[in-house]
């Protein structure tokens, strides 16, 4: 089976983070976050992979290479500008086989796709989406099925008294080559609105997955969501195998003088000093220092940064190679980039972001 991973977004909502690295290979606990969706689309029979960049397609080139070390035949397309989700699989149509997954390279899920494909041949189907349901359905563009799973209507955003249904798309499509005929050459083309509407009728289905996991990981509230659940075994992924029965992986290579409290990944080189408290739900990158008497829960600390004494980090993200000194506070989705240096009595808080390679000196933000 093929797949086609559209990778072309700026990852705007995620910046800082994504300020210096593209999303696709983003680190997400221990591994670049598109290497869980391969390691998915291997478990589903995926062979064939082909990647449509746009945003630092080089960067992710350079981390995933030709697929060979994951089992897989990976190809790249690179769009000379925004061509929208349609527009972007049409100028890829020169790698794709008859029939091929199309998968927006954002979502976070164990989907079965192998079913997915199952229903699609039952069906006929020139299209399937895969559907799940979602806890509030006013949010979102939903989808009315038939009784034998077509696509009756799509209906964006409704008001409550109206919904009837609390499926929405996943982003994961089985689709025929023919498909692309309906696609215009050389132009933005969204196949949300410009496609699926002419195949409601001419064999356009939905898949619902109910029980299934999905996450969009496009913000860093969610960028951690997804982190947490993954060391919790919300999602199905291969880090389970490192977490064992203890939900809890550190690295022989780690100094630990602390506490260490799972679900936590703790990596190479790691150091936490004597009186400091790291857990539960953290991950701490390759090469990252936590000072004496310090406490970090629910947070991601990247390859090393540097965390002075007593500080406090929370629910936060800090990026490679920051530096934090001491007593200073992070917490309540605040987001640290690449590089950033904060001095020492520092708070930041509420959601603040701090964009890589800035330097704050002492006391200089109570955010």
């Amino acid at each position: 089976m093929q797949a086609v991973i559209l990778v072309g977004g700026e990852g705007t909502r995620l910046r800082p983070l994504t300020s210096t690295v593209p999303k696709p290979v983003l680190p997400l606990v221990d591994r670049p976050f598109i290497v869980h969706m391969l390691e998915w689309l291997k478990r589903h029979g995926v062979e064939d992979v082909v990647m449509s960049c746009g945003f630092l397609a080089t960067s992710v080139h350079n981390v995933l290479g030709d697929g060979s070390q994951h089992g897989l035949r990976i190809r790249y397309v690179e769009e000379p500008d925004p061509r929208g989700t349609a527009g972007a699989l049409k100028f890829a149509e020169s790698f794709l086989d008859e029939r091929f997954l199309m998968l927006n390279g954002d979502v976070l899920t164990d989907l079965d796709l192998t079913e997915q494909v199952a229903q699609h041949e039952r069906t006929g189907a020139t299209g399937t989406l895969a559907l799940v349901p979602v806890d509030d359905p006013t949010a979102y563009g939903l989808v009315r099925l038939t009784e034998e799973n077509a696509v009756r209507e799509f209906v964006e955003k409704p008001p409550a008294d109206q919904i009837d249904t609390n499926l929405i798309s996943a982003g994961a499509y089985v689709l025929e080559r023919s498909v692309l005929d309906l696609v215009p050459a050389d132009r933005n083309v969204s196949i949300e609105r410009e496609v699926w509407p002419r195949l409601v009728g001419a064999g356009l289905y939905g898949c619902p997955h109910r029980g299934a996991y999905w996450l969009d990981i496009g913000t860093p509230r969610r960028y951690l969501q997804a982190t947490f659940d993954i060391i919790e075994g919300k999602v199905r992924t291969a880090v389970a195998d490192r977490l064992g029965d203890t939900y809890l992986a550190v690295d022989g290579t780690a100094t630990i003088h602390g506490r260490v409290i799972p679900p936590a990944v703790v990596e190479r080189g790691v150091e936490v000093a004597a009186g400091a408290h790291v857990g539960s739900l953290v991950v701490l990158g390759d090469g990252v220092r936590v000072g004496a008497r310090c406490v970090v829960e629910r947070s991601v600390v990247l390859q090393g940064a540097e965390i002075g004494a007593d500080c406090v980090l929370r629910d936060c993200i800090v990026g490679p190679g920051t530096q934090v000194g001491d007593r200073t506070s992070v917490t309540d989705g605040a987001v640290l980039g690449e590089g950033v240096t904060i001095g020492a009595d520092n708070v930041i808080a509420n959601g603040a972001k701090v964009f890589p390679h800035v330097d704050l000196p002492d006391g200089a933000l109570s955010f």
